[in-house]
C-alpha cells in the first residue's frame, strides 16, 4: 500500500495573498487531496506556487500539466 501525502490545490504559503482571498472561498483554499509523495514531491518540483495556485488548483488541470502527466502514467505502471 503507498503512503499518500495531503496536497493543498492553493499552497498554504498563497492563502494570505489578497488575488487569492479575492478570487477563492476559504473552503477552496482549505481543501487538500491525497497524492502519493513522490507525486506531491514532483508537483512541486514543478510547478511554482503561484502557478500551482493560479494554473494547477485541480487535480484534472495538475494532470494536464506535460511533465507532470507523463510522470503520473510511468509512476503508475510501478
Amino acid at each position: 500500500m503507498t503512503r499518500t501525502t495531503r496536497h493543498h490545490l492553493i499552497p498554504v504559503t498563497l492563502h494570505k495573498n489578497k488575488w487569492f482571498r479575492k478570487n477563492f472561498s476559504r473552503e477552496e483554499m482549505q481543501h487538500t487531496e491525497p497524492l502519493c509523495r513522490d507525486c506531491h514531491r514532483t508537483v512541486h518540483k514543478f510547478i511554482p506556487h503561484k502557478q500551482l495556485g493560479r494554473e494547477y488548483n485541480t487535480i484534472e488541470r495538475l494532470l494536464e500539466h506535460p511533465k507532470l502527466g507523463n510522470f503520473v502514467k510511468w509512476i503508475a505502471k510501478r
